[in-house]
């Protein structure tokens, strides 16, 4: 991965090192609000599942980190350093790339053309090839056909490979699986775990929890704008997701410790001290034990 002077998220530390940062993010539409103070970091090689009921505010939240949606308060943060307010042209260019829900591909021009449209970022065509092309070699012989002709699963292919090419510090998924058979979807977040190990900061928004559970490092759920849990989903609780997919107030049940007692912190507080050891059993996950960036919970931890 490069380490030029346009990469600024790129720049010093190592593995662990928190890349995306969210402190106190209020953001919404016409005056309504959609995220309450949400604090939120991912770490250099981590991938975090961002899991949530519709309209929870996870989009939003993905505009946001992308410089797509203004702030109305908090801060946004790149590799530690304040970015509150940055075109998203900037924090293109300094490694944030989004892949949005619905593909993001231009389905009237040609696969090449479309990867063709990734070498503002300095890189020439033949490279940008070269990466697509050894990533998924299905598009090298799609290379001339419209993108809009691909099967879903090929145009979600080509738009991790334009991704790929931008050569991100921070890449933001929007519903990876939506529309794919389970086969692809798995075949995708293969590709999603060696970007991260390559050092990448992966925020992953997926409907549904199974398909990015096995892979994570850390899990967050958000419910009206609110992270409400958030932990490592190797201790997750197959109940407490049920609940809170389906809207409901949690309870004794749905938390082995107990019901919150006054003074706990947890389902009602969106910072990093809030109760973890939640969500769903998994396995094949792309790192031992907690993420990169995180701390003997699994919680990545504001500086």
């Amino acid at each position: 991965m490069s380490s030029g002077p346009r990469r600024a998220a790129h720049s010093g530390g190592g593995a662990g090192r928190v890349l995306l940062e969210l402190r106190g993010v209020r953001a919404g539409y016409d005056g309504i609000t959609a995220l309450y103070g949400v604090d939120l970091a991912v770490g250099a090689g981590q991938v975090v599942a961002l899991l949530g009921p519709n309209g929870a505010g996870k989009s939003t939240l993905l505009r946001v980190a992308a410089g797509v949606h203004p702030l109305a308060s908090g801060r946004l943060l790149l590799g530690g350093r304040d970015v509150t307010g940055a075109r998203p042209r900037d924090l293109a260019a300094a490694g944030v790339c989004l892949i949005p829900e619905g593909r993001g591909v231009f389905p009237n021009l040609s696969v090449r053309d479309n990867l063709r449209m990734m070498t503002f970022t300095g890189r020439g065509r033949r490279e940008v090839e070269e990466i697509a092309f050894g990533r998924f070699p299905v598009l090298a012989r799609r290379a001339r056909a419209p993108a809009g002709t691909l099967s879903g699963g090929e145009q979600q292919m080509l738009a991790l490979a334009r991704a790929l090419a931008t050569d991100p510090a921070v890449l933001l998924l929007d519903e990876l699986s939506m529309g794919l058979a389970p086969l692809v979807v798995g075949r995708l977040y293969e590709q999603v775990v060696e970007i991260a190990r390559r050092g990448v900061a992966v925020l992953v928004v997926e409907q549904f929890a199974a398909a990015v559970l096995g892979l994570a490092d850390d899990v967050v759920v958000l419910v009206s704008g609110r992270i409400t849990q958030r932990g490592q989903p190797d201790r997750a609780l197959p109940g407490e997701l049920a609940t809170l997919y389906m809207g409901s107030r949690h309870d004794a049940d749905a938390d082995p410790r107990g019901p919150l007692r006054p003074g706990d912190r947890g389902a009602e507080d969106s910072g990093p001290g809030g109760r973890s050891g939640w969500a769903v059993a998994a396995r094949g996950r792309h790192a031992d034990g907690g993420g990169p960036g995180g701390g003997g919970d699994g919680v990545p931890h504001l500086p």
